[in-house]
């Protein structure tokens, strides 16, 4: 197969900036008095890593229920708009006109969209009438590392054809001020908003080439993580057992993977990894091996940005890259599933 290169990676964010305090501050005053378990709760504020994120609304907007219609069109507004920033940045990058965009690779499941975001961002960007669209919805947070390798076997398919890929979430849209409910309460002390976009092709120069990818998807582990959806809106499932679960199940899924690509985990040089949470980080350094404190980027990351889901490992990875890869790379992020996704990012040759 045709050596895939990452010729471009870019990210935007929403316009609006929410400080960790202040989160929780709006927060306590949403939840405090309707929320018995809220102040045994609260310490997930200034436990969670996190210093800012960006949002799609004012934090105002959040103080009300805005059901599924609403938060809806606010998830198409700005996904769009994030879409279209994104696009433009990774164009510019390699100096390629949106016309030689061959196919788009779509990822996003915190709004529904039909058409899909690429369809509604087509004239705007002045896509070609007979681009190949492939929309890719509900693998959450492990979405971008999937989207990657999907983006990039496309790309190996059509040698010298140019694959974009677009992963954007909003996931504080999410947030619900009528569930009490411990789950909700970290996703608004967690979540924030952003996109991410990358071009893959086997010609040209770039950033890094792309190597073996695969999943793991562990049984009887569809309550872990997933939307609770209802006539309001989307209400987020995340069990209390994530961290605990990635940093005893994890690294078999690893091992077996990279056993199958010939490999082991000697032979990488940098794990890329998405941060959900500094307990999640945490836990991967430990199911990893790795020293505390090695997963800096992806802390630096949560820090600034919050967890986006499926963007955020990309994020990092235009962090990493920056930086310098150190050699090869292992991209991981879980999902909904539960899901493993992995992905080999190597120096160009």
């Amino acid at each position: 197969m045709r050596q895939v290169i990452v010729r471009a990676l870019s990210s935007a964010v929403p316009p609006h900036v929410v400080g960790q305090d202040e989160a929780a501050h709006w927060a306590r005053r949403i939840f405090g008095e309707r929320y018995a378990a809220f102040e045994r709760m609260a310490p997930v504020f200034a436990n969670a890593g996190i210093e800012r994120r960006y949002a799609a609304r004012p934090i105002e907007w959040y103080s009300q229920p805005q059901g599924l219609a609403h938060s809806n069109a606010a998830y198409l507004e700005m996904a769009t708009a994030l879409f279209i920033e994104a696009t433009r940045l990774a164009l510019d990058q390699t100096g390629m006109d949106a016309k030689d965009i061959d196919t788009i690779v779509t990822v996003s499941s915190t709004g529904i969209a039909t058409p899909s975001l690429e369809a509604l961002v087509h004239a705007a960007l002045g896509l070609r009438a007979d681009v190949a669209r492939v929309p890719v919805f509900g693998l959450g947070c492990a979405g971008g590392v999937t989207g990657m390798a999907l983006a990039a076997r496309l790309a190996s398919a059509q040698p010298g054809s140019n694959v974009l890929l677009v992963v954007v979430e909003l996931c504080t849209l999410s947030c619900r001020v009528d569930v009490l409910s411990k789950a909700n309460i970290v996703a608004t002390a967690l979540f924030g908003d952003g996109a991410a976009a990358a071009i893959f092709s086997t010609e040209g120069p770039g950033l890094a080439a792309i190597g073996g990818a695969g999943e793991h998807l562990w049984p009887d582990t569809l309550d872990i993580m997933g939307w609770d959806v209802d006539g309001d809106g989307l209400g987020v499932i995340f069990a209390q057992s994530i961290p605990g679960f990635v940093a005893s199940q994890l690294r078999g899924a690893v091992d077996g993977w990279l056993a199958r690509e010939g490999l082991g985990k000697d032979d990488i040089a940098r794990f890329i990894c998405h941060p959900g949470g500094a307990k999640v980080i945490d836990a991967l350094e430990s199911s990893l091996d790795l020293a505390q404190g090695t997963l800096d980027i992806e802390r630096a990351v949560l820090a600034g940005y919050g967890n986006m889901s499926a963007p955020t490992v990309l994020f990092v990875l235009e962090r990493v890259l920056a930086r310098g890869l150190p050699g090869r790379a292992a991209m991981l992020a879980l999902g909904p599933g539960f899901t493993a996704s992995m992905l080999l990012v190597e120096p160009l040759s």
